[in-house]
């Protein structure tokens, strides 16, 4: 087991993960499967500001989280939004919760403040795991998105990283962090 990185030749992999979640589930609105190739694009432009870390064990990406611009205003620069998403046959193994630890603290290091989980709702499985990683639930936006036949209601859970400075350094792109040691230690688990 390691959690690494994600590189552009992870994208097959992430994209095979992905792929049933846009075409028969709601945890995306995403209606159409993206491809490898656009896959391998949204990998290599997050990875400028954003972390995108894999699960692999056994040569396979098993999981991945990445974090996400919130939104477009520099106000809005010290809150991330979170995603992870594990291949079927590894979930329930505590992948997840490992992963998603590593990716917080990651968005901690770079001086983000709060991480935000959009959840389709009822999304019982989600709700769990952001819950067991300190998230709270922020508020519910009714009837958001229209999938499968239905309209979807999205809750919103929020976590705050670590207290916000008055006033706040600039955060850290990834790409300043990734090689550092403090990023290192992390991802060898010496944290």
């Amino acid at each position: 087991m390691a959690i690494r990185i994600a590189c552009a030749e992870d994208a097959a992999a992430v994209h095979a993960i992905y792929a049933p979640c846009v075409t028969h589930g709601v945890a995306t609105f995403e209606t159409s499967p993206p491809g490898v190739p656009a896959m391998r694009e949204r990998i290599a432009t997050r990875l400028a500001h954003y972390p995108w870390l894999v699960w692999e064990h056994a040569g396979e990406v098993l999981a991945y989280a990445y974090a996400s611009r919130f939104r477009e205003r520099a106000a809005y620069d010290w809150i991330a939004e979170t995603s992870i998403y594990v291949r079927e046959d590894a979930r329930r193994h505590g992948i997840a919760r490992h992963l998603y630890g590593v990716l917080l603290e990651t968005m901690r290091l770079q001086g983000i403040n709060q991480a935000v989980g959009v959840i389709t709702l009822p999304g019982e499985a989600s709700v769990r795991i952001h819950e067991a990683m300190g998230f709270e639930s922020a508020g519910v936006w009714r009837q958001s998105g229209y999938k499968l036949g239905r309209w979807w209601d999205v809750g919103v859970w929020q976590k705050t990283l670590q207290a916000p400075a008055q006033p706040p350094a600039p955060v850290t792109p990834f790409a300043t962090l990734r090689d550092g040691s403090a990023m290192r230690a992390l991802l060898s688990g010496e944290t």
